[in-house]
């Protein structure tokens, strides 16, 4: 297909988009400001639904957008209305955020013209593309996911125009921080430009996440004020700090909504092309948005595929998360994991080497697809996140799923990808409780966001120690600060690649809102000031261990046989007295201790000694002539000949000795 969008030319701009049923389409210019149209001119059609126009005179910088005219027949799926003005699909830089008004979702001839409320599409002249590079960032590493507004509006060392922006994660601070903690690249929660829910701006909210956007490549003037360069160039910095950058990407939906939405751009271009519909013309809502884009279209396919092309060659990206990403792999609605996109996407010579991540479920028929999603796809494991809290906060008979997690699931990833794990790992995300917070909170708080807190999961699988929310006990507190040091160090002990989000490691707290998307304030921003920078020390010690253990960033699923070139098992399971555990262990619905015992290709090993009893216990670890076990975490010293505290993890790690003999573990 011809390309589609504004491109500059020695000539002027070509201006061209897609559309099967329109009638008439135009494209409207503006001024410098964007306030005034100062013309309006027909496109011509092209054939196979192109229309297109080159306007001489024309050069970088110049707002504009379309507009377009057929039937008005919401119930076919058609929505034509050329008083409607429409962001170009393709468009690369918008002037302004967008803004919810009723009279975007006004019905033909019931409402004015929206030029007013609407932003401009700018066309730019793009940057010579970045020098093609293999992604930093490789499964086994740690992905750190992060809100770019939230992450470091309170931030004291980033200078406050700057805080909440793209390029704040290039000030040397954030990067530092990224490096103690062994970040191999950070996730970016969206970053091209959303509108706000239409129930959100009367209760004096606004979207703060930004999964609902309008078009797929034009950037967040909010979060990205020097637009694409602005992101080319933090992620150059990063890139040099050694952190990888993955852009969190939302193709099921857009902020168009259900048939009460505002019509931005796909409705009004050719709504039943792009939006997937029922046989009646009612939309399909896979999502829980109001709408699904049809991903299974041809020219939907191709504007996927252009947008990631553009994020990688012009701002030189590692990858993507697809938010949702089933709807990726939808055909006539039916989930299939050799859907054309998704066997595209990994198979497109400009994408083939990058990181991809699945969300991979969403709310239509059959929408869980945890591990049915193919190689190279990884995917955001849910069931890990699960079990971990369901075996921290006491549930009897956890202790196998937990060994199972641990060691990369198997039972998920195993069936057909051959022996190496597709897992991403994470105990919290930005969707759910904090870290923090699931040991603080046995029920959701979501009272801010105006539902009477009727939205948001239910079942959090967290814990509260007996009292709900913030309290002053000091035993509490530190029940509490021990639980946190035991998610994060069952974490950092996973096999394959770890998610944290941002704050994590250093106790932040949405005070139990569980779906907080729609606080842009101190509720989600985090809090530099008043973290815990005890347990966000230790949490780097966790980095500085996992990165120090190959074995435990290994992909490989776990058989209990020795690894090429060592002489010991790659993992051993053994109770607290050192013995492997019988059947009847495995099964002992009180059993809440295990040690998983890793080897590397050193000879040594690595002793993760869990105790998720209330009660402290002693834990023997089994002896080697010529070698001694040794702490293994400085912020935690473990000595075996002490018990390890009750609720928490403990780590021994394996050393030949420097003299004769050995050192027991006890």
């Amino acid at each position: 297909m011809t390309q589609l969008g504004a491109t500059i030319t020695p000539e002027g701009i070509r201006f061209a988009v897609w559309s099967s049923s329109a009638r008439r389409l135009w494209v409207s210019l503006f001024d410098d400001s964007g306030a005034r149209e100062l013309d309006r001119l027909e496109l011509k059609p092209e054939g196979e639904g192109v229309h297109a126009l080159l306007v001489s005179g024309l050069g970088d910088g110049t707002r504009y957008a379309f507009r377009a005219d057929g039937d008005y027949a919401p119930e076919r799926g058609l929505w034509f209305d050329p008083d409607k003005l429409l962001t170009d699909p393709y468009a690369v830089e918008v002037d302004r955020p967008y803004q919810y008004h009723w009279r975007l979702a006004a019905k033909r001839n019931e409402g004015a013209d929206t030029a007013s409320l609407m932003p401009k599409a700018v066309a730019r002249s793009l940057p010579k593309p970045v020098p093609v590079k293999p992604p930093l960032f490789q499964p086994g590493g740690l992905i750190y996911e992060l809100n770019v507004r939230s992450f470091t509006r309170l931030h004291p060392d980033v200078p406050e125009a700057q805080r909440g922006t793209v390029a704040a994660l290039a000030h040397p601070a954030i990067i530092e921080h990224l490096k103690r903690l062994g970040v191999s690249a950070v996730e970016l929660m969206p970053v091209t430009a959303w509108i706000d829910e239409r129930h959100l701006p009367p209760l004096g909210l606004g979207n703060a996440w930004g999964y609902n956007p309008v078009t797929f490549m034009a950037l967040d003037p909010r979060l990205a004020p020097g637009g694409l360069k602005e992101l080319r160039d933090t992620v150059a910095a990063l890139r040099k700090a050694g952190i990888g950058t993955i852009l969190d990407l939302v193709f099921n939906h857009t902020g168009e909504s259900d048939r009460l939405g505002p019509t931005l751009s796909l409705r009004g271009l050719d709504a039943l092309a792009y939006y997937r519909h029922q046989p009646d013309g009612r939309l399909v809502n896979d999502t829980g948005t109001g709408n699904t884009v049809a991903c299974d279209h041809p020219v939907v396919r191709e504007m996927v595929l252009d947008t990631l092309r553009h994020f990688v060659r012009f701002a030189g990206v590692d990858g993507f998360r697809f938010d949702l990403a089933p709807v990726l792999g939808r055909v006539d609605g039916a989930f299939d994991p050799e859907a054309p996109l998704l066997r595209d996407i990994a198979g497109d010579p400009v994408l083939a080497d990058r990181v991809l991540i699945a969300e991979p479920w969403d709310i239509g028929p059959n929408g869980y697809q945890l591990g049915n999603f193919r190689p190279p796809y990884l995917e955001w494991n849910d069931r890990y996140r699960d079990d971990v809290r369901r075996f921290w906060r006491g549930d009897a008979g956890a202790i196998g799923a937990l060994a199972t997690r641990l060691a990369g699931s198997s039972d998920v990833f195993g069936r057909e990808d051959g022996p190496v794990s597709r897992t991403v790992n994470f105990i919290a995300a930005h969707d759910g409780m904090t870290l923090a917070d699931i040991v603080a909170y046995e029920r959701k708080h979501n009272e801010a966001n105006g539902e009477q807190n009727r939205d948001g999961h239910n079942d959090n699988l967290s814990w509260n120690n007996g009292v709900e929310g913030e309290t002053g006990d000091e035993a509490i507190s530190v029940s509490r600060s021990g639980d946190r040091r035991a998610l994060l160090a069952t974490l950092f002990a996973s096999r394959g690649t770890i998610m944290l989000t941002a704050g994590d490691e250093f106790g932040r707290t949405q005070k139990g809102n569980n779906n907080a998307y729609a606080q842009d304030n101190a509720i989600t921003w985090l809090d530099w000031a008043g973290r815990d920078h005890a347990l966000e020390q230790y949490a780097s010690s966790l980095a500085t261990l996992r990165r120090a253990f190959p074995a435990l960033t290994d992909t490989h699923f776990l058989a209990g046989e020795p690894a090429d070139g060592s002489e010991i098992p790659d993992v051993a399971w053994l109770t607290e007295t050192g013995a492997p555990p019988g059947e009847a262990d495995w099964n002992d619905p009180g059993r809440h201790r295990l040690v998983m015992l890793l080897g590397d290709n050193e000879g040594g090993r690595l002793a993760v000694m869990i105790n998720g009893d209330r009660r402290q216990c002693v834990f023997t670890l089994p002896a080697r002539d010529g070698f001694e076990w040794l702490p293994a975490v400085e912020t935690q010293p473990v000595d075996l000949a002490r018990p390890l505290p009750g609720r928490s993890v403990g780590f021994m790690i394996e050393r030949r000795a420097a003299g004769s003999g050995n050192r027991k573990g006890s």
